[in-house]
Parts: C-alpha cells; structure tokens; sequence
C-alpha cells in the first residue's frame, strides 16, 4: 500500500485510498477548476473538502503542503519518477495534470504556449478582478461607503470580459476548436460572477454573449457538473 505518511497533510485528512491522487479543495472557482480537471481526465483522486470558513488551510498540517494556507493544493502518490508529488497553485495543478495525463493541452509547442497564456490571463487578471467584484459587491465590501473600489473592479471585470469576447468571437473555445485547461480555469470564475456573486446586471453580462454562449456550452459538459461540486461541503 501507498505510505503518505511523511506528508503531514494526511494527519488532518487522513487518505483512505493513498494509492489515488489526494486532491484537498473547496467548491470554489479556484477549487472546481482541479475538480473539473480531474473528472475531465478520469484521473482516479480522492476529495478531501477543506473548510476555509473555519480557517481549515490556516493549520500547520495544511500549510505545509501549501506555505500560502489557500486551496486547492494535490498530492499525487505518483508523481515524476514514481514519488509522491505535493503541488499547490490551481494554475500549476492545472498544468501538472494536463501534462501527466497528456490531455486539454495541446501537443504542437505554439498552441501550446498560447493556451499557457490564456491561463495567466485567468490566474492574473481575470481570477482577481472578478473576485474583487464579488467581495465589494456580495460580501463585507458591500458595507464600505466609499463605491470607488466597487467601481474599479466593475470597470476592469467589464474590460477583461471584453478581451475574453473578443477571443471567442467565432471559436467554440478558447483555443478555438479544442476545449483545453484555458476553458477548465475561467468557467468557474464566469459562472460565480453571475450566479453567487449576483453581478450579472452590475457589469453588463449580456453584452458579451460570445462569452454567455461558451459559458453555456462549459457548463453542458458532465465532467464539468460533477466538477462544480467536488469536493462536496461537510
């Protein structure tokens, strides 16, 4: 049997299966972009949901598998050559797996940086931003008096929306024809904004409707549905 117990990850979530890929998240739109990958590949994992309302990823079991206490973080008991491999950050995991499993990332080397890029778009300015909107427009933010933060993100969301528009406008996918880790990493983040982050009206979401229509045709996929809620709550 797979002995995890170097990790001191696995003290706080014990593994029953050690032999599979340990995948510790939330179903957030950082979260679900490794969900979603993983039910994508058909890679075997086992979810363990890590409560970040109760400081879950603050621990010292947690943060010594991810030192920046965020989720999702991976432990794959075969990882290069063969070792137990800990990973953090959602883009790299992304990354990770697409490479492992030789899958939604393309194999010509241009297409395959330009997929990378898309992918920072996201991990830098997409993820953030829309982020940002959702905390001054649905969290604590709502309470600050001064709306100039608010309109500032609202502002930038509406831009990189643009850009993402502008991207699709004709293409199924991001990189055109073929669904790759670029779609994987934003789906979750576009639907939040218009669902739990209640920002449709606010930055104008119906005037991208390249952007709605992929996002329509993202979230028609199984793997995604089951992504979007792994791990389950606790």
């Amino acid at each position: 049997m797979t002995d995890l117990s170097a990790f001191p990850i696995t003290r706080q979530f014990p593994p029953r299966h050690p032999e599979r890929l340990q995948l510790y998240s939330a179903p957030t739109p950082n979260g679900v972009k490794v969900s979603i990958m993983l039910e994508e590949v058909g890679l075997p994992y086992e979810p363990h949901y890590v409560n970040i309302f109760e400081d879950r990823s603050h621990t010292d079991e947690f943060k010594s598998l991810n030192p920046n206490g965020k989720i999702p973080a991976i432990l794959d008991p075969d990882g290069p050559g063969g070792r137990p491999l800990p990973l953090f950050e959602s883009g790299a995991i992304l990354l990770y797996l697409a490479e492992k499993t030789g899958q939604l990332l393309p194999a010509d080397p241009a297409a395959r940086w330009e997929t990378v890029a898309w992918l920072m778009f996201q991990m830098g300015g997409l993820g953030p931003m829309l982020g940002q909107v959702g905390y001054f427009n649905k969290f604590a933010g709502r309470e600050i008096e001064d709306k100039r933060p608010l309109e500032r993100y609202v502002g930038e969301a509406k831009r990189l929306l643009g850009v993402l528009e502008a991207r699709l406008d004709g293409r199924a996918w991001i990189m055109g024809g073929d669904y790759t880790i670029a779609d994987v990493s934003m789906l979750g983040w576009v639907r939040n904004l218009i669902t739990f982050y209640e920002a449709r009206e606010l930055v104008g979401f119906d005037d991208f409707p390249a952007v709605g229509g992929w996002l329509e045709r993202g979230l028609a996929r199984p793997a995604v549905q089951r992504g979007l809620t792994i791990p389950a709550r606790g």
